[in-house]
């Protein structure tokens, strides 16, 4: 029966070929073939499990291979961006002959059946074997081996462990360690000398399989398939069948095609229709069915295979001690140890059952099944935008140049800005997305009544009063912070005063009309002007008294018209036209003066705090180029706006990066125009409540700091982060709007981007999945280090690979520091900046700060370099004896304080690793991995930890074997450098704090010091620039000092906790360490304010 006849016989609409099918949303489908599209078990790599079961032949790849490289298509929609060819690569997870995986009965048999493996040798040799489990499930074999076949085996019951990713000696120090995936690797640790048998699987989802498997059969040995007759299998079916009993109104065991459907959507509603449909004929066909009515056990395999998504059930096993669901003390070690919930309790774990397990018995039982697992993971409390973020969460009452402003250029445009038409709704739009500066042209018009439009172009024109009246509706809608109204005036004097009434009689008080004081160095904060609006616009000097008077003109148009008439010819730009202001629309103008910019010589002479420039893209990109210390310092105190190129007639965007990294304020950007550059502007914007305004990074408020808008390096007194990100999954990505040449078939991939200074702008991609839109499974991880955090943005972009041209699925674009840590979902959003139903991607996020374990890289020292190799952080020389005297005694301080940092966390690094965890895992889930090596035959611990002191020591409850006793050795030296740091860090602390204060006091002096040194010139400024380096230095490291004292008293808290959740507690439960200060009473270390600073280049070092 094809397809056709069996929909129509169902009642159901059947396209015919060419015909698209319709969803239920209304939204066309083609027709495919027949695939459940899920990831699971390849066929391709691991046997079938059905009676003609044939072992099937991988083909040997070398890990090193390179490939043909077609290219990547400039859909990102930046001009900027080179094309970069790239590898074509081809994930075989997600084909449509796959196998399901879904309990950890699938992944015995899978192992029974076997699979290809390499095996990984300390000598970077790699031998392909095939491995299988015994049918008795005793033992573990390979194939081929020189050995005898009685030898070429694991015994399961000698396996002590099971381990993830590269996290042995065999692959630390192998030669080909960044060839293999860490998704791929996992390690079996054997044998009373804990010997290791290093593996790397094909794909991330067979390594899954076998380290779940394995896991089981340690757990369970010979009764571990009684065990997985699974309590999830049977609170999954109990769920189901009351489902299905509701559903089944005639209770004839059976509903209608049409039911069927609209109950799975109902309970996964990203699955297209004709998926469903399609599923439900697979199951009549193979049993060779006629009719179309569903039974109970046909739905229950019906939602089986298509909603079962087998990363997260691996995730599952991985926390439930080896069940099929999450208890409660279960699901409060993953919220603890991956999700990064602080104070979590059992009432929390049952408040997340309550909330999101399907079943009556889970609720009843506290257990969280795997559907109340991915309903949980799927939900706003494992978005990856941090909530506190999305209220307004920083510090407010900073001066107004002290904040990023979300602000438009050409608000009125709806299209381009030559021929394109103006409308109030582009006002509408901005300022509903949080938008704190409109622009606002304002030329004569008919009937006496101002409009504004661009002018000497043909754009259309709207009337001033009406974008008024708007303005005063829609000005405070999405936030309470000022709103700046840039006024471009090109009206006559008979027409201002008619703009002055407008703007008075419709914005009344909102208008912010105080003069600014005198005695003020800098602007007022947005606390200060709530609920304000400011013009910024021309103002007729201090001592005019008459009605009017004569101002220079500001005229984008023109100079767009000039560059456009001019085009090819040598750009020569005619000097400003003069105007008449009114003084009354000139005394609306109070804190937003317009005024022209010459240099920074002269602004930083004569600028007042109230005045603001306007730049050209261009001039702005040239003043970030040549002078991008003193642009920064600029914008400390005073407000810069950019605007776009005259150039951009159609209203494309600049990259807002280029200039917020040199402090830029108002970067105005066309709000019509979507893509990349849009992307960033919102994005960045969400933080802080999207409120429209951002707090700048501290490096560039503090009046002496340090900072180069160009820096292609770590950044002087700033820490670096490294961003772990795996990307894992993707759901219902569907197909790019306007592609027709291949149906709806996708073949996904992901680049990752970091935005931000350009030491730190990077991206890395994903293989490419083919034809599975659904849910194509990634499982590749990706390592970035970030220089500035606080300028930094991450961007999830999921492309169509496509050797005509790769096109654009969707994205995502949030800050550095909005990301969440933990398992998370990121919803997509198409170009124009919608969210796209159901499309989301899977992702691990992992924030540390130091590279750990694993290969040298080649920033640096190397891993190996022993202590007296370290890079310490030095000050420059000034050449000015006095204050080069009192920066000589920072050298000891700030050698210590890097030996306490650097010291304390290597020997957390080494512990990590001998826990065999990489970097990015915490010292909870240190403890939780080491807990089954800690127990003896008996079950009884072979070491508990003396919990009664601030500082928990490990106790030996018996003759240790070597690999244990080197554990407690490596423990001990982390808990001794921890004690060192937290009883010397404050005396350090204080004496960098004295250098500082004594250098400030030079400060005020320093230009008559250089003076009288025969300092001058070049000189005097690199000595300048020499002082405000040393004094970021010192902060940095002072404030280093300072998180490291909290990650010391954040890891013993852990320690504390993970050793009760073990059960390796001596004589059970004890006091908390304090996680405020140790046990002596102490100053804060919190005296110098501000940033977390760090060295330029804290070398990375072997903890082998």
């Amino acid at each position: 029966m094809s397809m056709a006849e069996f929909t129509e016989k169902c009642g159901l609409f059947s396209p015919s070929p060419g015909e698209k099918a319709s969803d239920e949303d209304g939204k066309a489908q083609h027709e495919v073939s027949v695939s459940n599209g899920d990831c699971g078990l390849p066929a391709n790599t691991v046997g079938s499990t059905g009676p003609d079961n044939q072992r099937l032949e991988t083909a040997n790849t070398s890990v090193d291979s390179k490939s043909g490289i077609p290219r990547r298509t400039s859909i990102i929609k930046d001009g900027s961006r080179q094309r970069k060819e790239r590898k074509k690569t081809v994930s075989f997870s997600s084909m449509p002959t796959e196998k399901k995986i879904s309990s950890a009965s699938d992944c015995i048999n899978a192992m029974v059946d076997g699979s290809e493996l390499r095996k990984v040798r300390s000598n970077s040799r790699v031998y392909h074997r095939y491995f299988l489990l015994d049918a008795d499930m005793q033992s573990l074999r390979w194939e081929p081996s020189k050995k005898e076949s009685d030898k070429a085996k694991i015994d399961v019951k000698s396996i002590k462990e099971v381990r993830t990713g590269k996290n042995t000696d065999t692959f630390r120090t192998n030669g080909i360690y960044d060839q293999i995936s860490e998704d791929s690797a996992f390690s079996i640790i054997y044998g009373e000398n804990y010997e290791s048998l290093d593996l790397v699987a094909n794909t991330a989802d067979v390594a899954n399989i076998w380290v779940t498997g394995l896991r089981y059969l340690i757990s369970y040995g010979k009764h571990t398939l009684n065990m997985i007759e699974s309590s999830q299998n049977n609170l999954r079916s109990s769920w189901l069948g009351e489902l299905f009993d509701d559903a089944d109104v005639s209770g004839s065991n059976s509903i209608s095609l049409c039911t069927a459907v609209q109950l799975i959507k109902k309970l996964n509603p990203g699955l297209k229709n004709v998926k469903i449909e399609l599923k439900i004929k697979e199951l009549h066909k193979a049993k060779d069915k006629i009719g179309c009515d569903v039974i109970k056990e046909e739905f229950v395999e019906m939602y089986h295979d298509l909603c079962t998504r087998p990363e997260i059930y691996f995730l599952l096993v991985q926390f439930s001690s080896n069940k099929e669901f999450l208890d409660t003390k279960d699901l409060m070690i993953f919220l603890e140890a991956e999700q990064g919930m602080a104070e979590v309790s059992e009432d929390t774990s049952l408040e997340v059952i309550r909330q999101y397990e399907p079943t009556k018995e889970g609720q009843l039982k506290g257990w969280l099944s795997l559907d109340g697992f991915t309903n949980y993971l799927m939900s706003n409390d494992c978005h990856i935008f941090d909530p506190e973020q999305k209220t307004v969460c920083q510090d407010m009452n900073q001066p107004l140049s002290h904040y990023y402003i979300n602000s438009s250029h050409n608000t009125y445009l709806i299209e381009d800005q030559f021929r394109g038409p103006s409308d109030i709704t582009g006002y509408i739009r901005a300022l509903k997305m949080g938008c704190r500066s409109v622009e606002l042209d304002v030329w004569d018009g008919p009937d006496n009544e101002p409009v504004i439009y661009t002018g000497h172009t043909m754009t259309s024109q709207i009337v001033f009063r009406s974008v008024i009246d708007i303005i005063n509706k829609y000005a405070f809608v999405a936030s309470e912070f000022p709103l700046i109204l840039c006024l471009e005036n090109h009206c006559s004097l008979k027409q201002q005063k008619l703009m002055y009434q407008h703007l008075k009689k419709i914005l009344g008080d909102k208008i912010y009309t105080d003069p600014p004081k005198p005695e003020d160095n800098y602007l007022p904060s947005p606390n200060d002007l709530k609920g304000k609006i400011l013009l910024k616009g021309k103002k007729l000097g201090s001592t005019s008294t008459s009605s009017e008077g004569e101002v220079t003109d500001e005229d984008e148009g023109a100079e767009m018209s000039q560059r456009l008439n001019n085009e090819g010819e040598q750009q020569t730009l005619t000097q400003p036209k003069k105007f008449q202001l009114s003084k009354d629309l000139s005394d609306l103008v109070t804190l937003c003066k317009s005024i022209q910019f010459k240099d920074f010589q002269t602004a930083f002479e004569s600028q007042k705090h109230w005045e603001l420039c306007s730049f050209n893209e261009v001039f702005a990109s040239k003043c970030a180029t040549d002078y991008p210390g003193e642009f920064v310092n600029y914008n400390k105190k005073f407000l810069a706006r950019v605007y776009p190129s005259p150039m951009r007639i159609d209203s494309s965007n600049m990259n807002p990066q280029d200039f917020w990294k040199c402090g830029c304020q108002i970067v105005a950007m066309n709000y019509q125009t979507p893509g990349l550059m849009m992307d960033l502007n919102i994005g960045w914007f969400r933080q802080n409540g999207n409120c429209g305004y951002v707090l700048r990074p501290a490096i560039m408020r503090e009046q002496v700091s340090y900072f180069s808008a160009n820096t292609k390096d770590s950044v002087p007194g700033v820490s670096p982060q490294l961003l772990h990100i795996k990307i894992i999954s993707g759901q219902n990505f569907p197909k790019p709007k306007g592609s027709g040449a291949k149906g709806d078939v996708v073949d996904p991939y992901v680049y990752v981007e970091i935005h931000g200074i350009p030491a730190d702008c990077a991206e890395q991609r994903t293989k490419t999945v083919n034809q599975n839109g659904d849910n194509p499974l990634f499982d590749e991880s990706f390592e970035f280090q970030i220089n500035l955090p606080e300028l930094a943005m991450v961007r999830f972009v999921v492309l169509d690979d496509d050797y005509i041209g790769d096109e654009f699925i969707g994205q995502y674009t949030i800050p550095f520091e909005c990301l969440q840590p933990g398992f998370r979902h990121i919803p997509l959003q198409s170009l124009t900046g919608e969210m796209l139903p159901h499309a989301w991607l899977f992702v691990h996020v992992a924030i540390t700060n130091r590279r750990g374990g694993g290969k040298p890289h080649k920033r640096g020292l190397s891993v190996r370099k022993v202590k007296r190799n370290r890079e310490y952080a030095t000050m420059r020389i000034l050449l000015i004896k006095a204050v080069d005297e009192v920066f000589k005694t920072a050298t000891q301080p700030l050698r210590e304080g890097a030996d306490l940092r650097e010291n304390m966390q290597n020997a957390v690094a080494s512990f990590k690793e001998l826990c065999g965890l990489s970097a990015v895992a915490n010292l909870k889930q240190c403890m939780l991995a080491l807990s089954s090596r800690l127990m003896g035959p008996d079950s009884s611990p072979v070491v508990l930890f003396n919990l009664k002191e601030q500082y928990p020591t490990m106790e030996a409850q018996g003759i240790l074997p070597d690999v244990l006793k080197k554990v407690v050795s490596t423990y001990e030296t982390m808990i001794q450098t921890s004690r060192t740091l937290l009883e010397n860090s404050e005396g350090v602390y204080d004496r960098m704090l004295q250098v500082q204060k004594s250098a400030m006091e030079f400060h005020e002096n320093l230009h008559n010091m250089a003076v009288k040194e025969g300092l001058k010139g070049r000189k005097q400024h690199k000595s300048v620039e020499s002082f405000t380096w040393n004094i970021t230095i010192l902060k940095g490291q002072a404030d280093l000092l300072k998180h490291a004292r909290v990650e010391v008293l954040e890891n013993l808290k852990q320690l504390h906790y993970a050793a009760l959740a073990c059960g390796l507690a001596k004589g059970g439960p004890a006091a908390m360490p304090s996680t405020g200060s140790d046990s002596r009473p102490c100053r804060s270390l919190d005296a110098i304010p501000e940033k977390a600073l760090g060295e330029e280049d804290i070398s990375d070092e072997d903890d082998n």
